[in-house]
């Protein structure tokens, strides 16, 4: 049942909705103790419901609420209010990067950035134990700071049983319906590994299959896998390979692309061991490209030039290319990683 304006969840008082998804409705509130504006998420009645799934769930967020990172949305508090459970998070101004999708592909640097601070997100999440799950682009929103990772709804935390909490909530945006015995599918199936659809546990590689999604689409400005159907978009993920991004976008550097098929492997274990390791490879291209920049720079090339020489030269097109300080050959040849 939707919240008024003006309505009251403990201390919180609803502004107004902001969405609703698989896992609730959320709105902008005001916190009155602190005088402060909160996100706030009413989750479904039948979280509550049960004692058990209320119990993991709350030990599920306090773990989360735990998580101190720069690129990750603060959850401030848990409640309970006339039978209806609440998360309250920090309320970020902004643009989903799904929202940014939609007007195509993003520049090489900008989605560098964003990928790598998605990646320091994550493998910060994942050293306290927790697989978010759910990770897509309408789970990161794009602020003034940098990319937030939000929503840890569906998140799991390693070591306190093999399922979240909330895994036995039925929810149509998220959750199709299941492919096993044994297990439930849970996220959202464009951007979910193999092993999800198959209905197997989530780690910490199903996350980083998950960036690589993510990565793919915001440098060719498309998915990664695409289908008419939900069945035929299962067939997909499990047996076919996404277009290389070089066909959808020429100027990909071969460093990059190798680090997005290595992040889409099908098995989990081809897969890059970590988060933090993903993090460091884009830093890497990223520092290349910087690198070539700044040599155009000082050379005086003209700033319109400079974005798809950088990128030709990562490319390896001018790898042997020579320099002198304020321009011309010299002994020293420009070296760039690819």
């Amino acid at each position: 049942m939707a919240l008024s304006s003006g309505s009251r969840l403990g201390p919180y008082e609803i502004l107004e909705p902001l969405g609703a998804g698989g896992m609730g409705e959320v709105y902008r509130a005001r916190d009155t103790r602190l005088d402060r504006t909160v996100a706030v998420k009413v989750l479904p009645a039948e979280l509550a419901a049960d004692p058990q799934l209320k119990a993991r769930f709350e030990r599920e967020a306090r773990a989360i609420s735990a998580l101190a990172h720069p690129n990750i949305c603060t959850l401030h508090d848990i409640g309970e209010e006339d039978g209806q459970t609440f998360l309250v998070m920090e309320h970020l101004v902004g643009q989903t990067l799904a929202e940014r999708l939609e007007k195509g592909a993003l520049p090489l640097e900008q989605a560098l950035g964003i990928a790598t601070q998605i990646a320091d997100a994550l493998s910060a999440a994942h050293k306290q134990g927790i697989i978010h799950r759910d990770l897509k682009p309408a789970n990161v929103m794009l602020t003034k700071t940098g990319a937030r990772l939000l929503d840890f709804g569906l998140a799991r935390l390693t070591g306190h049983g093999e399922l979240p909490a909330v895994e036995s909530l039925t929810s149509a945006p998220t959750k199709p319906a299941p492919l096993t015995g044994q297990g439930t599918i849970l996220g959202t199936l464009p951007y979910m590994a193999p092993e999800q659809v198959e209905g197997k546990p989530a780690d910490a590689h199903t996350d980083i299959w998950a960036l690589g999604t993510i990565l793919y689409e915001m440098l060719s400005g498309e998915r990664a896998f695409q289908a008419s159907s939900p069945v035929s978009l299962v067939g997909a993920i499990l047996e076919r390979e996404p277009a290389p991004l070089k066909e959808r976008q020429p100027l990909t550097p071969p460093s990059l692309e190798r680090l997005v098929r290595r992040c889409l492997a099908k098995d989990p274990d081809d897969r890059w061991d970590t988060a933090h390791d993903v993090a460091a490879q884009l830093r890497e291209i990223t520092q290349a490209g910087q690198d070539v920049e700044t040599r155009l720079r000082a050379r005086g090339t003209p700033r319109w030039m400079i974005p798809a020489l950088v990128a030709a030269l990562l490319l390896g097109a001018f790898a042997g290319w020579r320099w002198r300080g304020s321009g011309g050959p010299t002994s020293e040849t420009l070296v760039v990683r690819s």
